[in-house]
C-alpha cells in the first residue's frame, strides 16, 4: 500500500481511506510505523480474542528476544506506570488483577454513582445554557468524566484541577511514533501522578473509606493476595485515562455526527429514539478509539499473509466500525440501529472495565443536553486532534 496513505487521511474525515484500505485487503503492511494493519471487522473482533497476540510481550520474553529494542532509561516511570496496568498485561497477571479490581469496581458501585453523575451533567449544561452556549468540550464532555473518575478514588476537591493534564500528558505517548518532547511530558506526569497517589494511598491505609482507592486496598483473593501498591496506582490512572479520554471524545463525536444528521438528532429530541441506542451508534459511528495495537506472539497467518512472531498489528476499530461486511449501510448515521456489534470499546479480555461507567456518563450528558438546551447548534466548524489512535475535537463551540 500506499505509506503515505494512512498519515494522509483527512483529520476530519478518515473513513474514505479505511474504506480504500479495507478494498486493498484484509491485512497490509504499514511502513511507516512497522505494522500491519487489519480493517476488517471479522478480522479485528477475531485477533481482539486471540491468544496468540499480546498487550506485552514481557510475560514471556525479553526485549531481545522478541527482537526488540529496550525502551529508553529515561522513559522508564512511564513504562513502570502503564505497564502495570490492566490494558498493558496478560495472563496470568492480567487474570489475578482484573479479578481482584472486580471486586472493586464494581457494577453497585457505577450504580451508586448514578445520582451524582446527573446531577453534575444537570449543572455542567445549565451553566453552559445560562452563558447562552461556548466550548461544549471544556465546558461539559471534560469536566463530566473527569469529576466522576475524581468521586470515584476519593480524590479530594481542591486537587481534581491536577488529573486532566497528567491524564493528557501520559496519553500522548499512546499515539504511533510521539516526540520526545510528547515523552518527557509523559514521563513528568507520570511521576508526579504516581507520588500523589502514593500518597493518597497511604492516607487511606490509615482511614478506609467508601472509594474505589479504599476498595482496592481492602480486596483480596481466596487465598489473602492483594493488589500491590504499583498495581492500585496504575489501575487508577488506567481508570482515569480511558475513562475520561474514551468519554470525552464521544461526546464531542456524537455531537458533531448529531449536527451534521439534523433529522437523526429531530428524533432522538422527540423520543422516538430510545437513548441508550442511540449512544451505541453514535459510538459505532465515531469512535473515540481508531488503533489498538497487539504484539504477535506466536505465528499468526490473515487471508494466506504469513505474520511473524514479533510482529506488531494495528487493528483499526475506526476502521471495523465502518466495515459494510457487518454492518448495513454503515456510513449511515442511525440512531435506531439494533443490530450494532461496534468494537469502540474493545473485545477479549482487555474489554473494557469501565463501560458501563462510561455509558451512564454518555446517557447523563446527552439526557440533559437534548433536554435542557432543545434549540442548541454549532456555530463553527471543529477542529480535530492531531493523531492516528485517540480521535476526538479539539472544541466545538455551540449556543442555545
Amino acid at each position: 500500500m500506499d505509506d503515505e496513505r494512512l498519515l494522509g487521511a483527512d483529520p476530519g474525515d478518515p473513513y474514505p481511506t479505511y474504506a480504500a484500505l479495507r478494498a486493498q485487503g484484509r491485512v497490509l503492511w504499514y511502513e511507516e510505523s512497522g505494522q500491519w494493519l487489519i480493517p476488517h471487522h471479522r478480522d479485528v473482533t477475531a485477533l481482539l480474542r486471540d491468544r496468540r497476540l499480546g498487550r506485552t510481550y514481557l510475560h514471556r520474553f525479553t526485549h531481545e528476544e522478541f527482537g526488540r529494542t529496550p525502551p529508553p532509561a529515561a522513559h522508564e516511570p512511564f513504562h513502570v506506570l502503564n505497564d502495570n496496568g490492566l490494558l498493558d498485561l496478560e495472563a496470568p497477571r492480567h487474570t489475578r488483577i482484573r479479578r481482584l479490581v472486580s471486586k472493586a469496581f464494581t457494577p453497585r458501585r457505577v450504580a451508586e454513582l448514578r445520582p451524582y453523575i446527573e446531577e453534575l451533567a444537570g449543572e455542567l449544561v445549565a451553566g453552559l445554557v445560562a452563558d447562552g452556549g461556548g466550548d461544549l468540550v471544556a465546558r461539559v464532555a471534560e469536566p463530566l468524566p473527569v469529576a466522576v473518575i475524581a468521586q470515584m478514588l476519593g480524590v479530594p476537591e481542591q486537587d481534581r484541577h491536577l488529573l486532566r493534564p497528567w491524564s493528557a500528558a501520559i496519553c500522548g505517548m499512546y499515539e504511533l511514533n510521539p516526540s520526545e518532547e510528547t515523552a518527557r511530558a509523559a514521563v513528568r506526569a507520570s511521576v508526579e501522578f504516581t507520588e500523589y497517589l502514593r500518597e493518597l494511598i497511604a492516607e487511606r491505609r490509615k482511614n478506609l473509606g467508601e472509594d474505589l482507592i479504599s476498595g482496592l486496598i481492602a480486596v483480596h483473593d481466596e487465598d489473602g493476595g492483594r493488589l500491590t501498591e504499583q498495581e492500585m496506582i496504575s489501575t487508577a490512572v488506567l481508570l482515569l485515562n480511558a475513562g475520561h479520554e474514551a468519554t470525552v471524545n464521544s461526546t464531542g463525536n456524537g455531537w458533531w455526527a448529531l449536527f451534521r444528521h439534523p433529522e437523526q438528532l429531530a428524533a432522538l429530541r422527540a423520543g422516538d429514539v430510545p437513548l441508550s441506542t442511540a449512544v451505541e451508534e453514535l459510538l459505532r459511528y465515531d469512535s473515540p478509539l481508531h488503533l489498538f495495537e497487539r504484539w504477535v506472539l506466536e505465528d499468526i497467518e490473515v487471508d494466506d499473509v504469513e505474520i511473524p512472531r514479533g510482529s506488531e498489528v494495528a487493528l483499526l476499530f475506526g476502521s471495523a466500525n465502518r466495515d459494510p461486511a457487518a454492518f448495513q449501510d454503515p456510513d449511515r448515521l442511525d440512531l435506531s440501529r439494533t443490530d450494532n456489534p461496534h468494537v469502540s470499546l474493545g473485545g477479549g479480555i482487555h474489554y473494557c472495565l469501565g463501560a458501563p461507567l462510561a455509558r451512564l456518563e454518555l446517557a447523563a450528558s446527552y439526557s440533559q443536553l437534548l433536554h435542557q438546551a432543545p434549540n442548541l447548534r454549532l456555530t463553527a466548524e471543529p477542529q480535530w486532534k492531531e493523531g492516528l489512535v485517540i480521535r476526538g475535537v479539539r472544541e466545538l463551540v455551540v449556543e442555545v
